[in-house]
């Protein structure tokens, strides 16, 4: 996949609503502060177009990408922030619910794990609900360049557990350093196109 233009077309906030697009859509939901800002600038060749921050719970609206005018990449708010408050928290998960019940042109759905540690009850809440939405989640396995080589099919396999994955269920270990996996997520992009 070759990334000849890039650009935020709409951003979504608690009362917003949900954009009747006619491109498809791949929606990236993960944990705050697992990585997924850096996965989509990674997967855009950008440095710094999806806004990354040492502070976890910094996107707090859906955001729609556009790529080459083919495809849009949707950035859901990360769940599981401790320092958000409990309302803010709710508003978050019903944006995100109704962002997966109502989009039309959602073809698939990327959940990020940080692959040095198992799954939390918020991934495996989240992967079981991405399920029950009729959905089959491909995992990235973020934070790659933290662990030992002889730690990936260990880890690999405590994700696959935890969440209790199908067999089929793809995993894709990912580093945003070294951009490792990235090929493997532009080929399941070109095969949703």
């Amino acid at each position: 996949m070759v990334i000849k233009s890039v650009n935020l077309e709409t951003v979504c906030g608690v009362t917003s609503k949900i954009p009747d697009n006619t491109l498809p859509e791949v929606a990236f939901a993960g944990k705050s502060n697992v990585g997924k800002s850096s996965l989509i600038n990674a997967l855009m060749n950008r440095k710094s177009y999806a806004r990354t921050s040492s502070q976890p719970g910094k996107t707090q609206t859906i955001n729609f990408y556009n790529i080459n005018d083919e495809i849009l990449f949707v950035d859901l708010p990360g769940y599981g922030y401790a320092n958000a408050n409990v309302k803010v928290k709710q508003q978050w998960g019903k944006m995100i619910e109704r962002y997966l019940h109502t989009s039309k042109m959602l073809k698939k759905v990327f959940l990020l794990i940080d692959i040095r540690h198992a799954p939390g009850a918020n991934d495996c809440d989240m992967y079981q609900w991405i399920v029950h939405n009729g959905f089959e989640p491909v995992i990235i396995a973020t934070k790659l360049d933290k662990i030992k080589r002889s730690q990936l099919d260990k880890q690999i396999k405590l994700i696959r557990e935890t969440l209790r994955c199908s067999k089929e269920t793809v995993i894709v270990p990912f580093s945003a350093e070294t951009k490792q996996g990235r090929d493997e997520i532009y080929e399941i992009l070109e095969k949703t196109l």
